[in-house]
Parts: structure tokens; C-alpha cells; sequence
């Protein structure tokens, strides 16, 4: 019965402080620095916020899936293939770079700032050199859970039978709560996965320990190999919105240099060969260019 499960015991909770990353744009790093190492199967999580001319231009990736998730503004992304796109609030873009992907992530506006999380996820051994894929999903067609004190937006995984549409190779939680003051929620982490929460509006405790986290703010949760727990939400405030990740670790060796993640030195040295020959996934990379980089001088992307 759920009522036996046991709450998840809490490892730590901080708020990052801002770092510059890309070309100029500021973010909080929840896990890849000193406060947050490591959390498989999870490479890097940011939260940023950029406005023209700042951004992220032309950069490769191999070897993990990069996953986007916008709270305010609007982005737009190209590849290297000639792929397109935007995203605007509440939209996800989750790209699994696989042997490779060469593309540029600028915001779309000198004036409003555009501000959402990016998270990085390792891919295991059989799937690094994958094809690469794309899932974009519009705000409006990612479930929503919904009931009187708080609703979730369901991107990977499932709450309450409410299922995400996202397929993840490696398996994933990724939901977006709101939820209005004095609403609490339980949700069960399944054993042998990490787990953490992140405030991104209004203020929340967890597990009932009477800290309460703010904007910027996370907790992450220890692992428990032989057993699910729960993770258990209370909100301070109306309109406190929080993300909750948690994924099952690979265990696998991590080599990582750069935009590539693989599993030995060889392999990344492979990596950075391919990208700079623009063989093996990285086929004309040598000589593109994206059209968005001319965002940034008050250019049209078209140019």
C-alpha cells in the first residue's frame, strides 16, 4: 500500500548561483558543479534566462540527449541538416544527438527575455551513436493532470494515469507541477532511481522538513537501490511551480570533453576527429553555418 512507502531521504538542497555559459547567457547549474556532481543518469541541468545578443550559436554534440523546456520568451533552434524550428512557452524540444548534431539555440528578441531549463542526458553505451532525433512537442499537446489544489504537466513519465508523450531512451521523469498554497503531493520514485525537485515560482517544503525552498531553489533526494520511496510536496504560496526529475542510472563509465559524452578517452578523441574531418555523423558540418547566428547583430535569421 502507498501509505507504507517510506519518504525519500533528502541528500541536499542549495540554490546555484548565476555563471555564464554559451555566448553570454546566464544560468543556475543543478548538477555538474561542487554543490552537485553528478546524478545519473543525468549529465547537466541548467536554468537560464538570455536575450539578444547573448545565446548559444553553433556548437556539436555526440553522445547524450539534450532536452529543452521554455517558461517565458521564445527560442528558436537550427541544425546543421537544414532543421528548423521555435519554441515559445510551455513547448519541449527533446533531441537525442546520438553520432551527431551540429546546431545553434538563439533567443528571438532583444527586449523580453526568454528564460526555461536544459537538461542533459546520458545515453548508454549501445545508443551513443545512435541516429539523431528530434521530439518537439507544442505546449498544448502535452497532457495536463488537473484537479482542484494543483495541476502537472506530464512531459516524461506519468502521474494519476496521465501519461507524457515524450519516448526516452533512457527512462525519465520530467513533470511540471503548479500547485496552490496549502496543496500537497506525494509521488512514488521508483527504486534504484535518483530523484530531485527544482523551484521555479513560488515557494514549497519537502518531505516536511520545514525548509522552505524558493525560486532557484532544489533538493536532491538519495538513492535507494532496494526500495521505492516517495517524494512528498507541500506548497507555501498559490502558483508555486516546481519541476520534479528522477531517472534510473546507467552505470556506465562517463567520458566527457566539451559538447561530447562517451564512455572512454579513445572515444571522445574519436569525437572531436569526426566533428573537425566532418565524417562520421558530422557530414558537412565543416562548412555550415547557421542562419539564427544573425539574430544577434539585429538581422533577420533568413540572411
Amino acid at each position: 500500500m502507498e501509505s507504507q512507502i517510506q519518504l525519500k531521504q533528502l541528500s541536499t538542497s542549495f540554490c546555484p548561483d548565476l555563471i555564464s555559459e554559451g555566448d553570454g547567457a546566464k544560468v543556475r547549474r543543478y548538477i555538474g558543479t561542487h554543490q552537485n556532481p553528478s546524478l545519473d543518469p543525468f549529465l547537466m541541468l541548467d536554468l537560464g534566462c538570455s536575450k539578444l545578443p547573448v545565446g548559444f550559436p553553433d556548437h556539436p554534440h555526440r553522445g547524450f540527449e539534450t532536452v529543452s523546456y521554455l517558461l517565458k520568451g521564445s527560442f528558436c533552434h537550427e541544425d546543421f541538416t537544414g532543421r528548423k524550428g521555435e519554441l515559445h512557452p510551455g513547448d519541449v524540444q527533446w533531441m537525442t544527438a546520438g553520432r551527431g548534431i551540429v546546431h545553434s539555440e538563439m533567443p528571438m528578441s532583444f527586449d523580453e527575455e526568454a528564460s526555461g531549463f536544459q537538461l542533459w542526458v546520458n545515453l548508454n553505451k549501445a545508443n551513443k551513436m545512435c541516429a539523431p532525433r528530434y521530439q518537439e512537442i507544442k505546449s498544448a499537446e502535452i497532457p495536463v493532470y488537473k484537479d482542484d489544489t494543483m495541476s502537472a504537466k506530464v512531459i516524461a513519465g506519468e502521474v494519476f494515469g496521465v501519461k507524457g508523450p515524450i519516448e526516452a531512451v533512457t527512462p525519465t521523469y520530467y513533470i511540471d507541477f503548479n500547485m496552490q498554497k496549502n496543496a500537497e503531493y506525494e509521488h512514488v520514485i521508483p527504486r534504484d532511481w535518483n530523484c530531485m525537485v527544482i523551484v521555479h515560482k513560488g515557494a514549497l517544503i519537502v518531505q516536511g522538513n520545514g525548509k522552505e525552498l524558493t525560486y532557484g531553489h532544489c533538493s536532491v533526494f538519495k538513492l535507494n537501490e532496494l526500495q521505492e520511496e516517495k517524494v512528498n510536496i507541500k506548497s507555501l504560496r498559490d502558483d508555486t511551480g516546481f519541476i520534479l526529475l528522477a531517472g534510473k542510472p546507467l552505470r556506465e563509465p562517463i567520458a566527457w570533453k566539451g559538447p561530447f559524452v562517451m564512455n572512454t578517452k579513445a572515444e571522445i578523441d574519436q569525437a572531436f576527429k569526426d566533428y573537425f574531418e566532418g565524417v562520421n555523423g558530422f557530414e558537412g558540418s565543416r562548412t555550415w553555418k547557421s542562419q539564427n547566428r544573425n539574430l544577434k547583430y539585429g538581422r533577420s535569421s533568413s540572411v
